[in-house]
């Protein structure tokens, strides 16, 4: 019997009618049609996806908005971790 699982994927670019997502667990990816995807999903969007016997079913698939915040969250805070480590001023080399 096959399990059924939700795993979070994130749209990391859309090339013309594809996008390119990548698997939040191990950063595999798959190139899936945008319109296989829900409506509003684009760069950076978070996707909650189904899987049953190791295939995503992206037509069951729905956008987490919450987990697409906390991530932006996370990313200005490290931006700004890196903002208070900067000396400021010139690179002599």
């Amino acid at each position: 019997m096959n399990a059924r699982t939700e795993r979070r994927w994130v749209v990391d670019r859309v090339e013309e009618s594809i996008a390119v997502l990548v698997r939040d667990e191990d950063e595999h990816t798959e190139d899936v049609p945008i319109s296989a995807l829900p409506a509003g999903s684009r760069e950076g969007s978070v996707l909650r996806v189904p899987e049953l016997g190791g295939r995503a079913d992206w037509t069951a698939a729905a956008l987490d908005e919450e987990a697409r915040r906390a991530r932006l969250r996370e990313a200005e805070e490290v931006l700004e971790r890196l903002r208070l480590r900067d000396p400021g001023g010139d690179i002599k080399l």
